[in-house]
């Protein structure tokens, strides 16, 4: 019965981690939803988690839910500010999106210690530095 179901491939929609700015006492960081289609996705909803270990023990952070709305071709909406604190924790962020009326969804994993500067680069549609998962298969 699986082997029926259509595969739905998830290509040119990454999530990022996007560098937004630096205070005296912080880096502010942001996460976004990048689609490089040329059509619109409907119905955009992701939730973001984190896991791992901290300091020796298991933690394991809030699971948030995100419902975005519409994010039209060639573009970029912020998802959420994410805390530099979370950077050392596996952090998950499970997307769901209709074209048309077919539905795909796709997990997207940032390894720990992988937001470090030696792994930005220019996020396509934010024009900032960050890491990106995804985009073109």
């Amino acid at each position: 019965m699986k082997d029926a179901l259509p595969e739905n491939i998830v290509e040119d929609i990454s999530i990022a981690v996007v560098f937004e700015n630096e205070t005296p006492l912080e880096k502010v960081w942001s996460v976004y939803v990048v689609n490089e289609k040329d059509i619109p996705l409907t119905d955009v909803f992701v939730t973001s988690k984190g896991y791992g270990e901290k300091e020796g023990r298991q933690v394991k952070t809030t699971t948030l839910r995100h419902f975005i709305g519409d994010v039209g071709a060639l573009q970029a909406i912020k998802i959420e500010i994410i805390d530099t604190q979370v950077f050392g924790l596996t952090n998950e962020y499970w997307l769901s999106y209709y074209i048309g009326s077919t539905i795909y969804d796709k997990k997207y994993i940032f390894l720990p210690e992988s937001i470090v500067d030696e792994n930005l680069i220019r996020v396509p549609l934010v024009n900032k530095p960050g890491i990106v998962i995804g985009g073109t298969k």
